[in-house]
């Protein structure tokens, strides 16, 4: 097998110069930090453990709205949504007058570091569970780029690889299953052995977290099984940095009923016509969250009632936090052009919707956990090595998810 390119290269301002073995980035997606704590106390986690003491793990922040295409597009790029341009999964596109998906990379305004990895020599491959993130991962990337939900269809033309499935060893998976994440885990183990790639970054669903409590057997079976592809990961002897996209939390009532803000029907009745309220974890993936999460922007039509409506909103129960745009941008990381006039989060136990015909709780898997607000905004970084002693220092200050290759590359000793 040739050696692994030690090439150093620049994405987005940050220089990063790779060790001579294979790099790995996992997102576990909606892995908030006690489904690892509460899996580990039941023994069931023995590689990450064994990562967390002889490499690294602590807590890191990851980017507003704590949603998936905006920290995926943050991870892969490195930088914030206000550089990059990413600010949810849907979003009013007021150029043409459309409510859009945002999974395209026409919409990516930064370049990617796997992009940057390739052109310096790495073999670089990109597996999500999730099709709709394939796109915006692969920009300008020259490697391979294919997703779980469809490994079967994936091309030597337009993927970077055919037969996933003759690869891998598996079928392709039920997306809304655990094995779509593990099939992300297990294609990152044999893209390693057969020699196929040596810079990986792996993306993976949350299923189920949105369908389980950290407790749940489900869930801790599904942690101990992802901890075993980890395990196989670290002994094929690759530098794994691991981290997620966002956090989870059950957003219920006292009697277990999906505790929810419908924005667009209280400023209704309230304020009268004129207004659209935008749902950023809005994606095909209904089953998950119900396009029900804990940050929506709002379109003003009547721009002199904003500091009136801004207030009103601020007072009502469950909300949290209103901002308006140019605070948006500035505390919360923004592009400006992608976000409504007002800017609204909720409780740890609430989300925010548009009105209530606008969402099709009936596909919920029996209870509501979702994301997308400040309480999500907390999660874990795990390294397979230890950390230098400047990234030490860089770890007890303000770290973001978005980091973690940084930390992975430019950080670990990784002998």
């Amino acid at each position: 097998m040739p050696p692994i390119s030690t090439n150093p290269f620049k994405a987005n301002g940050i220089s990063y110069s790779p060790p001579p073995a294979p790099i790995v980035v996992i997102c576990i997606d909606g892995s908030a930090d006690e489904y690892l704590d509460i899996t580990a106390a039941n023994e069931r986690l023995p590689h990450i453990q064994q990562m967390s003491k002889n490499g690294f793990r602590g807590m890191v922040r990851g980017a507003l709205p704590s949603f998936t295409n905006v920290n995926n597009s943050s991870i892969v790029t490195g930088v914030s949504p206000a550089v990059h341009g990413i600010s949810g999964n849907f979003f009013y596109d007021a150029a043409r007058d459309q409510e859009v998906m945002m999974n395209s990379s026409e919409y990516l305004r930064a370049d990617t570091i796997l992009a940057a990895a390739a052109n310096a020599g790495r073999k670089v491959a990109v597996v999500t569970a999730k099709e709709k993130l394939r796109d915006i991962l692969s920009h300008k990337l020259n490697g391979i780029a294919f997703s779980a939900e469809k490994a079967n269809l994936a091309q030597k033309a337009t993927h970077g690889i055919d037969k996933v499935e003759q690869v891998v060893g598996y079928p392709t998976p039920p997306i809304y299953s655990p094995d779509a994440s593990l099939f992300v885990l297990r294609a990152g183990v044999a893209l390693i052995k057969a020699g196929l790639a040596d810079f990986l970054y792996l993306s993976l669903t949350d299923y189920m977290q949105h369908t389980y409590a950290p407790e749940a057997e489900a869930s801790l079976a599904f942690y101990e099984a992802m901890d075993i592809e980890i395990g196989k990961l670290i002994a094929a002897g690759a530098v794994v940095g691991a981290t997620a996209d966002h956090g989870m939390n059950a957003k219920i009532k006292p009697d277990g009923t999906p505790n929810v803000i419908f924005v667009e029907e209280i400023l209704e009745a309230q304020f009268g016509s004129g207004f659209r309220v935008i749902c950023p974890i809005t994606d095909p993936y209904v089953k998950h969250h119900g396009a029900l999460g804990s940050y929506v922007v709002v379109h003003v039509q009547h721009k002199e009632k904003l500091p009136e409506i801004k207030e009103w909103l601020s007072l009502q129960p469950g909300i949290t936090e209103v901002h308006d745009r140019k605070m948006a941008v500035r505390l919360l990381e923004q592009p400006e052009d992608r976000i409504g006039d007002l800017v609204v989060m909720s409780a740890r136990d609430v989300v925010v919707g548009r009105r209530p015909k606008d969402h099709d709780i009936s596909a919920l898997d029996g209870t509501l956990r979702s994301h997308g607000g400040r309480y999500e905004e907390m999660v874990p970084l795990i390294l397979s090595h230890p950390l230098r002693k400047e990234y030490i220092m860089k770890a007890a200050g303000d770290p973001r998810n978005f980091n973690v290759f940084d930390f992975t590359i430019n950080g670990t000793i990784a002998q």
